[in-house]
């Protein structure tokens, strides 16, 4: 039997808040194949799709992996930081950004649909 949507996005994202790191579509689907053996990639790329549109998930485009969100951000900037050494991801609001990114949109009649900042470098732990 087929699960609903909702459902599959909610354990899309339980797979997510289990695991520190960012995952790739494919690691969490097979995490997910524990579970359920048939499940296929499709239905985990559209569950990830609805999440990150809703805003409980961020795709990291810069390493193609998922992390959920942490933080309450409606109309805020999600500014990711990566550290390339362990591969976590700290979540901060980024609200403050937003008037200069739209400035800056702006001036090229560039009209974003939404906001997400990637910085990488070294958490804390890794440049101690």
């Amino acid at each position: 039997m087929r699960k609903q949507a909702a459902i599959r996005q909610s354990d899309v994202l339980r797979v997510l808040h289990g695991h520190d790191k960012p995952m790739t579509a494919y690691a969490i689907l097979n995490k997910m194949k524990l579970e359920e053996p048939d499940l296929a990639a499709p239905t985990v790329y559209r569950a990830l799709a609805a999440l990150t549109g809703q805003g409980r998930a961020h795709k990291l485009e810069s390493i193609k992996a998922f992390v959920p969100c942490r933080c309450d951000h409606a109309a805020a900037v999600p500014v990711l930081a990566i550290c390339e050494e362990c591969g976590s991801v700290e979540e901060n609001d980024g609200t403050d950004l937003l008037p200069k990114l739209s400035a800056i949109s702006s001036q090229s009649s560039f009209r974003p649909t939404r906001h997400i900042v990637e910085i990488h470098g070294q958490c804390h732990d890794c440049s101690s």
